[in-house]
């Protein structure tokens, strides 16, 4: 069965590099969308496995096109790429924190985008639960329970303080995703005005206790953490 990407591009030339691109994948099947509005209403009507989503759209702003689908519980897992002519290090954190699973910028590499596009399925959905309270999380080696604060790695108890227990919760609830620094004080410290070393130093230290499993954090240069499953 063919993976259904949507392409919202509203540039011609763009749309059609992107999609030669990607047609080289017989497994895909693309559909595009020449505006933010035309993007929502494809997603109502077929939805996709994946979006590769441009900003700077007419009608309604890829922006406000992430922010809508992150927001409906039938469209929250969906990963999304955001491939964009905005190249700044604040608009790649932006749009992100805002949803996105990845981030490009043009022009781009053909060979990267069907890199990053297959490497986004194969992550698979988020669930559509992520941004609601994480109650338990079990991975390979990895065991949380949230509510019973008991974290195992192999089967042995991991002890966590309070801070490095509030931080993995955090970033389980959103995991696949980027939190920037900032944003992590924000949702862990409650607090935006410490130095974001503080969020390097307790990463630092739960990779050390999550030891075989931390690998599950990965560290985004310039950008900052993800936990990925």
């Amino acid at each position: 069965m063919a993976t259904r990407v949507l392409v919202v591009e509203d540039e011609p030339d763009v749309s059609r590099l992107i999609q030669h691109s990607l047609k080289r994948n017989e497994q895909f099947e693309i559909l595009v969308a020449h505006s933010g509005y035309d993007a929502l209403q494809a997603v109502a009507d077929q939805p996709p496995q994946i979006i590769i989503l441009d900003l700077n759209l007419p009608v309604v702003s890829g922006t406000e096109v992430c922010r809508i689908l992150r927001q409906r519980p039938s469209t929250a897992g969906i990963p999304i790429l955001m491939l964009t002519a905005r190249a700044s290090e604040n608009d790649r954190v932006a749009g992100l924190e805002m949803g996105a699973d990845d981030y490009m910028t043009k022009p781009f590499s053909p060979r990267e985008l069907d890199a990053r596009v297959k490497a986004l399925l194969r992550r698979g959905p988020v669930s559509s639960t992520s941004d609601g309270p994480a109650l338990f999380y079990r991975g390979e080696r990895l065991v949380v329970d949230f509510d019973a604060v008991a974290i195992s790695v192999d089967g042995t108890e991991i002890r966590l303080t309070r801070r490095e227990f509030e931080l993995l919760r955090c970033l389980v609830q959103n995991r696949n995703r980027v939190l920037s620094r900032d944003r992590l004080l924000e949702r862990v410290w409650g607090e935006s005005e410490m130095e974001t070393r503080s969020v390097d130093v307790h990463v630092g230290r739960l990779r050390a206790k999550l030891g075989a499993a931390s690998r599950h954090i990965e560290t985004v240069v310039g950008l900052g953490y993800r936990f990925v499953d």
